[in-house]
Order: C-alpha cells, then structure tokens, then sequence
C-alpha cells in the first residue's frame, strides 16, 4: 500500500538538503561550533545513519572541537539503505517474511522487495530518485522548484504566494485554487515536464492541482519587495484525509517524516501548515487567566461549537509576555467570530477582518463600551440578551465598592449560547465581503 495520505512541500531550503551541496565552512568563530548541531533533531543511534548520508558535516564534525557526534565518526558504515554507498549488512533494516499472500506475490524475496519499496525506507529511497528540476534557479537567491513523480513530494525555495484575490468554497481542496501568477518563483520554468505530471491529480496524491499554475516570474518577490510577509523559517504543507483516530494520524506522521528523508532535513524547528481550502467559519475565544469574569464552563461551550462542522474553532489567553503582540494581531485577524468575556482584550476587535461578529459574551452591565467600540470599527456586535441564561458564581466582590458585576465568573446556556454564535455565523456567511460566500445567480 502506499501512504499517500499527505504530503509535503518545504518552502525554505535547508542546508542539508543533497550530500553534493555545498559543506559548512571550514573557518567560523573562534570558540563557536562550525555547524549548527541542534538542527539534526534525530534520536542518538541515528545519528550514524546521518553522517553517513552527509559526509561533508561528518568531514566538519571531524575537525570541530565542538561535534558532539565524534563518537560516532567510527560508525559511518551505517546507512538507511537508500543510499547508493550503503552496503545491505550495514542498513537500518529489511522486512523478514514468513510467508507470502499469494495475491500480491509468489515469493519470499519478491514479498520482502515489495514490502522494502512500498512500506520502508525503500519508499522514501525512490522518491529521492525521482526528484528532478521543475524550475531551475539561475543566480544565487532565485528560486527553484524540485518534485518527485507526479509531484508527490515537493520542494521549493522563494516560492511566491499571492494571496489577495483567493476565491474558496467549501471544497477541502479545491483544485483551481492558485490562478496563474500568483504561484511561483524567479526561475527557469520546464513548463512541459510541469504540466506532464498530472496522471494523478487528485487531493491526496499529487500537489499537481496547486502547482499546475506555477509561474515564471519577471521579479524576485523577495529582493523586488513584492512580499506583505516573508517566511524565512522552513515551512510544510501537508494534506490531511482525516484527523478523526489513531490510524490517519499514524499515516500523517508517517509521511511527515518520509518527507524528512526525501528532503534531507531533520530539523523542528518548522512550520507546519495544514492544508485545506474549505471556507470555514474561524471562531476565536477569547480566555481570561485574571481572577474575575472567566467563563466556567468554557470546555463545554467549546465542546458544542466544535460539534458544527462549518466551525474553526481557537481558544486563545492573549498573555503578552507568552503571545507576541504582532502574533496576537495575526490571529484576531484570521478571526470571523471573536467571543470574549468584557473586557479590555475585546479592544482586539478593532483588527478584526470587515466581515467579522464580535460577540461580547456578558457586558457585566457596561452595555456601551464594546457595542460602541464595535460601531466605530464597523463590525457586527451582539452580547447576551437573556439574563436567566447567564449564571453568576456570586453577587461579585469588588474591594471598595461591595457587589460587583465585574467581580465574579459566570456560566452561560449552552443552548443560548450556540443559539446566539449562529446568529454571528449567518451574519459572517452573509456578508458581501465574506471570502467565501456563495454567488447566487438571478433569474
């Protein structure tokens, strides 16, 4: 069986990405390691394995003082076994079988090969074959564009995403979803063997859908300033099937780090985005960690909204010293409904996207601040309407002024509650600026 059930594209290369690039520089420092280490994030006994396929770090290692590796440098006869230099006694491992199913072979060796190619490193030992050139970089910082067969496994560097005018629906990927020009990369396109690679587009075995409209670009997006954000750390795109039980997320890890070998990087220090198109509605709670006007029942809340399908949903504690201000902006930005107890992080509504509902769960009796705060930014605004539905801890304390709205946690109705966050997401999908929304045609 091949898993095929996701796949990567590493937006950013890394270093150790083929055994004939360039080595780390012989000099650096005086007291500083010649190679960043700490980047090879593999368990202990494998590091042989590495080495052996990167020689040129196992050379630096060599000579630097400061290799945690040297005892390993005696081991360098160990390899995965995909290597065209690892000798079969020497390889990670081999599938042993003890019988063959007739149905797929009629011997051991046979069964043994197509277990190797189909479910070992064997799998990832062909991918590596087959990557080619697809866009061919033509002076230090252009970019590039490598694939393997029928581009399941990719890797590009500078790639080029323009984002702005991304028409989605509810398809979890659709297929027309990069137009031409705005995917691609400052170098020489083979648009002829691009475009031949297609025998097997579908959502989940090929990125041949997205990168059919790959362009050559007449810039450098990132010299010619053509980016709002640069992302210099490596970054993964990866196909889910399902998230739903172990069996899925086993085949997402498994091709996760077959990609680590077909690129050659080992690193954690990624991005991993999930790649889906579905134009689902993102609700961001907003969770207090003070003392006073947390939602006490805030897992079942969440628990009911995530039993809507069309529902994103985040919990977030905007504690600046543990969520930078800039990425505490990004995520109320990616926001469609924003919920929150008063409070001053509802002033976030303020970065919130035109099409957005901010829902101020319980205004504490303060009914114009954020009804006001939300007029003047010109996003919707709703709050909690029935006050037999919202339960007080206590009449609240506050140290001066006695009893206090302010001054107390609050459980709400799971029903009212859902009942009023539909009313923000029919007002979200409704709305003319929405991303998603579904055109209507007129008779």
């Amino acid at each position: 069986m091949l898993m095929l059930l996701v796949f990567g594209v590493l937006l950013h290369d890394v270093p150790l990405s083929r055994q004939d690039e360039a080595s780390p520089k012989a000099g650096g420092i005086p007291g500083e390691p010649l190679f960043n280490y700490a980047s090879i994030r593999l368990p202990g006994e494998h590091i042989p394995f590495f080495l052996h396929n990167n020689r040129h770090i196992a050379t630096v290692c060599k000579k630097d003082s400061h290799c945690p590796y040297k005892k390993h440098l005696e081991n360098l006869k160990y390899c995965w076994g995909y290597e065209k230099s690892c000798k079969p006694a020497f390889r990670f491992g081999y599938p042993v079988c003890t019988y063959v199913d007739m149905g797929w072979t009629d011997t051991l060796e046979s069964a043994q090969d197509i277990f190797w190619k189909q479910a070992d490193f064997g799998y990832a030992g062909e991918r590596r074959e087959e990557l080619h050139v697809l866009c061919q970089p033509q002076e230090t910082n252009d970019s590039s564009l490598v694939c393997s067969r029928y581009l399941q496994y990719c890797r590009a560097v500078n790639l080029y995403l323009d984002l702005r005018n991304i028409k989605r629906n509810h398809d979890r990927f659709k297929e027309d979803f990069f137009q031409t020009g705005e995917i691609g990369g400052h170098c020489n396109l083979d648009i002829r063997t691009l475009m031949s690679e297609g025998q097997r587009k579908s959502p989940l075995q090929s990125w041949f859908a997205e990168l059919q409209s790959y362009t050559q670009l007449n810039f450098r997006p990132i010299e010619d300033a053509k980016c709002d954000i640069v992302i210099e750390k490596p970054t993964y795109f990866m196909k889910l099937d399902a998230g739903v039980n172990m069996y899925h997320h086993f085949c997402d890890f498994i091709n996760l780090y077959i990609t680590q070998h077909v690129n050659n990087s080992f690193g954690t220090d990624v991005y991993v985005v999930m790649w889906d198109t579905d134009g689902k509605i993102r609700v961001t709670i907003l969770a207090r960690s003070t003392e006073y006007r947390k939602i006490l029942n805030q897992d079942e809340l969440v628990n009911a909204l995530k039993t809507v399908s069309t529902f994103e949903v985040r919990i977030v504690d905007y504690k600046y010293k543990e969520l930078g201000f800039l990425d505490q902006l990004r995520i109320t930005h990616n926001t469609d409904i924003f919920i929150g107890m008063h409070g001053a992080g509802l002033t976030h509504l303020l970065f919130l996207p035109d099409w957005a509902a901010v829902f101020e769960l319980y205004n504490c009796e303060d009914e114009r601040c954020y009804l006001d705060l939300a007029r003047l930014r010109g996003v919707h605004y709703i709050t909690w309407q029935r006050r037999n539905k919202v339960f007080p801890q206590d009449k609240g304390h506050h140290p001066t002024l006695g009893e206090h709205p302010k001054f107390t946690n609050y459980s709400f109705d799971v029903e009212e509650f859902m009942y009023l966050v539909l009313q923000a997401a029919n007002h979200v999908s409704q709305h003319p600026k929405w991303p998603f929304k579904k055109k209507r045609d007129e008779l």
